[in-house]
């Protein structure tokens, strides 16, 4: 495996990470934009996200902007946010085609540079506001994307659980705020908060491809000379991702009704291991025998022996350090489901799993990995984990540290979890 070598410097405000490789007939560039997860500023930045996609000063409308990808052959702009940890995560990515590979010698990549600097630095504005019918158009998008959460009952599930396990916890805050938030945003309120992050936030460009050359920052510092004038006020990398779990006292139970045909059950646990911990990849060995692939004790236990579950699995939330159990189950089963995976848990803590499993689950988490690392995005966002963590693991690191986990190592790491809340969203006609 060819470990991708980065080159890094400051450069025009930005923390800039040139990833060379000939691998990829694209260069992907990547801006992600880190502030602390806030109930006063969660709405901002998701409806943030969808404002800057939507149009420049020089191109105001989408379909400008759009026409001006299309002559960059294609080039495709997208924003989002998410979470890590108690982190909250802006994502610019441009992917745009290697010039290298086309007869026509357009510079494109020092376009799509230029593009996506305008992107986060030129917004449409009209005086010290927003432009207001994109300010409205991109709420209408957002509350579309809030409801279709609540429509979705898998996903809104796995977000109840964690609201109600960290209802006092930044990390139980959607992602894209609430519905009441993104209304009661003004045009002039985000513009405001917009300068604001430009000065405050700890905002990273990485650019992977064939343009990935230590040669590229002088151009990247020319390009984005303007977020230099802001930055002085940007965050330190000693940011932690996340604030320390609470103790357990006593778990919780919550139960609630909507109008549904089949019964979700999350059940929400603190494992007290994050990303930057000594038995992090101990954690993620655990969750995989747990509940992480198809031959984890929950799926089947669970789902194939006792026919309990449509489907039963369980995630590990890296920088929070929360392991999440989610299973759709008839309502009649409530009970039963509950007991067996407590009892999958108790099984993982008694080490009853044997090396087979234990070397398929290992083979599988490396798997996992080398084909999200395979796509540039996939590559960034491991890369990314260092920064949100301060913690270095380089992929080839991680995929040793799995290799290297005993059986012992697992067995401590589930003898760290502990039951924190149980959800469950069944029919209204139910007892």
């Amino acid at each position: 495996m060819n470990e991708l070598q980065e080159s890094y410097a400051r450069a025009g405000g930005l923390h800039v990470h040139l990833l060379k490789t000939d691998k990829y007939k694209t260069n992907t560039l990547m801006l992600m934009v880190k502030a602390p997860l806030e109930k006063e500023t969660v709405a901002k930045r998701a409806l943030l996200a969808n404002i800057l996609q939507n149009s420049t000063a020089k191109s105001p409308t989408r379909s400008d902007l759009r026409n001006r990808l299309d002559d960059l052959y294609g080039a495709t702009l997208a924003t989002d946010v998410q979470k890590k940890g108690e982190q909250h995560i802006i994502t610019i990515r441009l992917d745009v085609a290697n010039e290298e590979f086309l007869a026509d010698s357009t510079p494109l990549f020092e376009k799509g540079l230029s593009l996506l600097a305008e992107v986060l630095l030129e917004p449409k504005v009209s005086g010290n506001k927003f432009d207001e019918a994109v300010v409205k158009s991109e709420k209408r998008s957002l509350l579309e994307r809030i409801e279709s959460l609540y429509d979705d009952k898998m996903r809104y599930s796995s977000l109840r659980v964690t609201e109600e396990m960290c209802k006092d916890e930044p990390f139980g805050l959607s992602v894209y705020g609430t519905r009441e938030q993104v209304e009661q945003l003004s045009a002039e309120e985000l513009y405001r908060y917009y300068e604001q992050m430009l000065h405050s936030d700890r905002i990273d460009l990485f650019v992977l491809g064939e343009k990935g050359d230590p040669s590229l920052m002088s151009t990247v510092e020319d390009t984005f000379l303007k977020l230099a004038t802001y930055q002085k006020e940007a965050k330190t990398d000693s940011v932690p991702a996340s604030i320390p779990s609470p103790e357990v006292k006593e778990a919780r139970e919550v139960i609630e009704k909507q109008d549904v045909k089949q019964g979700k059950l999350n059940i929400g646990f603190r494992a007290y291991t994050t990303y930057g911990d000594p038995d992090y990849v101990a954690m993620q060995v655990m969750n995989g025998l747990f509940g992480g692939f198809s031959h984890s004790k929950l799926f089947i236990n669970v789902r194939e022996k006792e026919s309990l579950a449509y489907y039963a699995a369980s995630r590990f939330e890296s920088h929070k350090g929360l392991l999440i159990v989610m299973s759709g189950i008839e309502f009649t089963n409530y009970e039963k489901a509950v007991t067996i995976i407590k009892e999958q848990l108790e099984e993982m803590k008694n080490g009853r799993f044997t090396d087979k499993e234990l070397e398929q689950t290992k083979a599988m988490l490396k798997n996992q990995l080398l084909e999200t690392a395979d796509v540039p995005r996939g590559q960034i966002e491991v890369m990314y984990h260092n920064i949100v963590s301060n913690h270095e693991r380089t992929l080839e690191k991680w995929l040793a540290e799995i290799d290297a986990i005993t059986k012992e190592q697992v067995v401590a790491a589930a003898n760290k979890v502990v039951l924190d809340t149980i959800y469950f969203l069944k029919g209204e006609e139910q007892a």
